[in-house]
């Protein structure tokens, strides 16, 4: 049940991103295109997807919070950590750059791989290589 249910959300979830634009990377790129508000070029049409995303998953994860356990059985593993330290700092940069350079995050990257473009696939090796470099160095 619990893998039908992941099954189900992640094609939902990837749908989503397919219909909203969000696993183009140009299209990305032109909403983290901040200069291109004077020339009137800047697609603001993410930063809605955004707000959209959080206006679905906020009463969940509110709803979330209350409960022993997930629907499907197992914990409910939701972040609990606040403080704003060095590696979050970091990671966060490293996150951005890529973003920026690439046009692509990780969740939109897995359902750009429908696409057959070298770019993305070249992406999704580079992102997986640089998540087994963190697991290696996390656990010296």
């Amino acid at each position: 049940m619990r893998l039908l249910a992941a099954l189900v959300c992640g094609t939902l979830f990837g749908a989503g991103l397919a219909v909203s634009g969000m696993i183009n990377p140009e299209k990305v790129l032109g909403f983290l295109d901040i200069a291109a508000i004077a020339t009137n070029s800047w697609d603001p049409s993410l930063a809605l997807v955004m707000a959209g995303g959080l206006v679905v998953a906020t009463p969940f994860f509110i709803w979330a919070k209350s409960q022993p356990t997930a629907l499907c059985g197992g914990d409910i593993s939701l972040p609990v950590k606040r403080k704003i330290d060095r590696p979050l700092v970091i990671g966060g940069l490293l996150f951005g750059v890529g973003w920026g350079i690439a046009g692509l995050c990780p969740g939109p990257a897995i359902a750009a791989l429908s696409q057959p473009r070298t770019s993305i696939l070249l992406f999704v090796a580079a992102m997986l290589a640089g998540m087994a470099l963190h697991r290696l160095f996390a656990r010296q």
